[in-house]
């Protein structure tokens, strides 16, 4: 089941929002979660996607909802 969320006013699929993580297109994308963790720039809330932009990586990207604050995990 896709899982859509609002980053920064827009709605967002799992692929999009992995997408804005790493900067350019990705294979594949899991389903969002909510990240234990706020966002150290702004203090709002953080979300997590796991996404394949390769077929050898696997990344665990954080995006904030809020502002333009992302990070991503090897």
């Amino acid at each position: 089941m896709v899982e859509n969320r609002v980053v920064q006013g827009r709605m967002v699929t799992p692929k999009k929002l992995a997408e804005i993580v790493e900067g350019e297109s990705v294979m594949e994308a899991d389903s969002i979660e909510e990240a234990d963790r706020a966002c150290p720039d702004c203090g709002g809330d953080v979300l997590k996607v796991g996404y394949m932009p390769s077929v050898t990586a696997f990344i665990t990207g954080y995006k904030c909802q809020d502002c333009d604050w992302r990070e991503r995990e090897e």
